[in-house]
């Protein structure tokens, strides 16, 4: 079987050397690195060819990629880079890895268009100045081909490691069966859409109740269109951490089921924070001793971290370890070479995204799961909004180095200016100011000449700014529809003697635009949750293609099951909390005592929670509670959850849509019924009135799109809790007047029992 690679990542292989470095060195984004390009081809005389798809094959591999450009009369092909400040700073070893690409270009270039000899250039291009450093080298096309085969013997053993492994992989999955004797209700129907779009590389979305088993209906059936060679690799992306556990879970099932050993690598990213092991040094080879050497060393880490199929957390710190290397980054690199990757969305999705980066990089052709994708909304907002805080920026100036005062100064003046033009504490303007804009450009400039020039003037509060800027102006640069430029005055500054300050955003309402080119990147999307409906909802908000399939699969659930009660009396609305309270707790009194067991109480806030809370233990002691607190760690959640697993009577309080409205597992008695005392609307406030507001222009549905859907999908999760298996049997009360609302009632499951 030939082995494919792409260029730079046989050259990141063969040719990387040293430490792991990762101090801060100014670096164009990656729009500027697009734009750097497009600016040196557009330089180049008639006749310059960009873009050059290049292939080559030496015994059993094919390397494969794009060369930057070819200058027929001259006859040079060029290999451009961006970077900004100083080129003389740049290591050495950097500067290695680009001739290896370069040289392996010209070979690929020389032997597909018989070329005699070539000249080779590295063409480095300063974003801020927009100069070029050109570098050359002149080569005949036997001295060009032998630095390729020499990258390729180079590789090859680990080749054909990689090879082996993807037949014996292939042929593994191609005989898997399912691990149980038969589908759940429902399950056999997602897994053969899945598997169809897996096969015709299309996009799905899947409604699927919880309790069908989502997880391996989807991995399942991608597993065997990877045998099939019609998928290179799987992606499992989750917003929580529950969520990776089941898809790790899943695929121990697989491995048991197989009986002979499975050859299938799975890989589990986690975060900087969790897998840093000295987070007191920086990340380079003078203060971090995992950092030091860590490319010498990697191969050995790398080699035995494979030897195992299962990656996770705990087994690629072992491995790490046992080579003097950092886990996390060992992570980083393991990715290229696992079958499957479990990690979280922002891995994908992200503006910096790795597995996007690779997956765009080696061409592959990959799945993309997600799971409980409707979070992906919220969270894909996140990614694509920056806030800048005024005060941030004025304390930044106080510890700035001379050279930095006057651009801080200038956008302080800019800022200033538009805080003259507020006419209330929150204010939407059509665009991002230019003036403001350029400001902040020129600060991001004057920064990286300073840290070019004097790495070490740079203090942390400076660079944390700094950093915020940067990610403010690339997201101010592409401003359009999808988002909005809103100015929140400080109303309560810490010194009383301040100037006025306030906050600027960059907000993302629709990440529609951001998430498109992912989807695109992908062979095959499927979006599965619980809770995808209405289906057009997540279309246009999450930039789903249009001819992205749906399917919404029945459960093994009935509605003898669920007793589903609505108290129509009761209004939650934020000018009736104080007359709900009482309704409220003895209606949860009354249910109790009728059916002592576990309950989950959701209420809309930590405020009303605590109220709530606090006339039920007045007025009925005996009733044992406990309650969500805000902030829970990890340990604070795990014990709060316990309690419904050591004892069979109690009420259990969270915030709806907080950290116990979905991905908890509490089967048969551990919890009886659940008690919902809002409609889980968001907040009625000048942000989430300007989004209606862009909702509505572009979808003519604003109220629905902002509020109403999320609101009951938060619901729906949340009531999801009780019934987790065909055999459970529980009670939900919904506490608002407004469920009897038909527009309310029609967002609720259909297998319900409304009264």
């Amino acid at each position: 079987m030939t082995y494919v690679v792409a260029v730079r990542a046989l050259c990141e292989f063969t040719a990387k050397r040293g430490d792991l470095d990762l101090r801060f060195t100014p670096a164009p984004t990656a729009l500027e690195g697009i734009a750097g390009h497009a600016t040196v081809a557009a330089r180049r005389a008639s006749g310059y060819e960009a873009e050059i798809a290049l292939t080559g094959t030496y015994r059993d591999l094919t390397v494969r990629g794009r060369a930057d450009g070819y200058d027929a009369a001259l006859n040079r092909l060029e290999e451009v880079k961006t970077y900004r400040g100083d080129l003389d700073a740049m290591p050495a070893n950097h500067r290695a890895l680009h001739w290896a690409q370069a040289l392996v270009y010209g070979h690929l270039l020389c032997q597909t268009r018989e070329l005699p000899q070539l000249g080779i250039a590295l063409v480095y291009f300063d974003i801020g100045s927009q100069k070029e450093t050109v570098l050359t080298q002149t080569h005949d096309a036997a001295s060009l081909e032998s630095f390729f085969v020499e990258q390729c013997e180079r590789f090859l053993d680990w080749a054909a490691q990689e090879a082996a492994h993807r037949d014996a992989r292939n042929a593994a999955l191609s005989a898997l069966k399912f691990p149980h004797e038969r589908f759940r209700c429902g399950q056999r129907e997602l897994a053969v859409a899945v598997y169809r779009a897996a096969r015709d590389g299309q996009t799905l979305m899947a409604q699927a109740p919880t309790g069908i088993g989502k997880t391996l209906a989807t991995i399942f059936p991608v597993l065997k269109a990877c045998g099939e060679d019609r998928v290179e690799r799987i992606f499992f992306l989750t917003a929580k951490t529950p969520g990776r556990a089941l898809a790790l879970e899943a695929i121990d099932t697989l491995h048991t089921s197989a009986g002979a050993a499975l050859p299938l690598r799975t890989l589990e990213l986690v975060a900087r924070d969790k897998a840093c092991e000295h987070p007191d040094n920086a990340c380079h080879g003078d203060s971090c001793p995992l950092a030091r050497g860590f490319y010498d060393r990697l191969h050995r880490a790398r080699s035995a971290a494979l030897a195992g199929p299962r990656l996770d957390r705990e087994a690629v710190r072992a491995a790490a370890l046992a080579h003097d290397v950092c886990p996390y980054y060992l992570a980083q690199e393991l990715a290229r070479w696992t079958d499957v990757v479990v990690g979280d969305y922002n891995y994908f999705y992200d503006s910096s995204a790795l597995l996007f980066a690779l997956t765009r990089l080696n061409q592959w052709r990959v799945a993309v799961l997600v799971d409980e994708a409707h979070n992906l909304l919220d969270r894909a907002r996140k990614m694509y909004t920056a806030a800048l805080e005024q005060s941030d920026f004025r304390a930044a100036r106080k510890t700035a180095p001379v050279a930095l005062k006057k651009p801080l100064d200038r956008l302080q003046r800019e800022w200033n200016a538009v805080n003259r033009t507020q006419t209330g504490a929150y204010q939407v303007h059509a665009e991002v100011p230019a003036r403001l804009l350029s400001a902040a450009q020129n600060l991001i400039g004057a920064v990286t000449d300073q840290v070019v020039e004097t790495p070490l003037s740079i203090d942390d509060t400076l660079l944390r700014v700094f950093f915020d800027a940067m990610h403010f102006v690339a997201l101010a640069e592409q401003f359009g529809e999808h988002s909005i430029f809103d100015v929140t005055r400080d109303e309560h500054p810490r010194d009383a003697r301040a100037q006025t300050a306030s906050t600027l955003c960059v907000r993302n309402v629709i990440p529609a635009p951001y998430l498109a080119p992912r989807h695109a990147a992908a062979h095959t999307t499927v979006m599965f949750s619980g809770t995808l409906s209405p289906s057009h909802f997540y279309l246009d908000t999450l930039g789903l293609p249009e001819a992205t399939n749906w399917l919404e699969v029945d459960g093994p659930f009935r509605a003898h099951q669920l007793r589903v009660h609505v108290a129509a009396h009761v209004s939650t609305r934020w000018r009736d909390r104080e007359r709900s309270l009482a309704p409220i707790v003895e209606l949860i009194a009354q249910q109790y005592a009728a059916q002592p067991g576990n309950y989950l109480g959701f209420l809309s806030s930590f405020d009303y929670l605590e109220r709530v809370a606090a006339l039920l233990r007045e007025r009925h002691p005996m009733l044992p509670i406990w309650t969500q607190a805000p902030g829970m760690d990890e340990a604070a959640r795990d014990a709060f959850l316990a309690r419904f697993r050591a004892t069979r009577c109690g009420i259990g309080f969270a915030v709806l849509g907080g950290a116990f409205s979905e991905g908890v597992d509490l089967v048969g008695k551990q919890l009886i019924g659940a008690f919902i005392a809002t409609l889980g609307l968001p907040q009625l406030n000048a942000v989430n009135e300007q989004m209606r507001r862009t909702m509505e222009a572009k979808f003519g549905n604003g109220y629905d799109y902002v509020y109403l859907y999320p609101g009951l999908q938060k619901v729906v999760q949340a009531a999801g809790r009780v019934i987790r298996t065909e055999d459970d049997t529980g009670v939900v009360h919904l506490i608002d007047d407004r469920y009897r609302r038909p527009e309310v009632r029609r967002l609720l499951p259909g297998w319900w029992q409304l009264p």
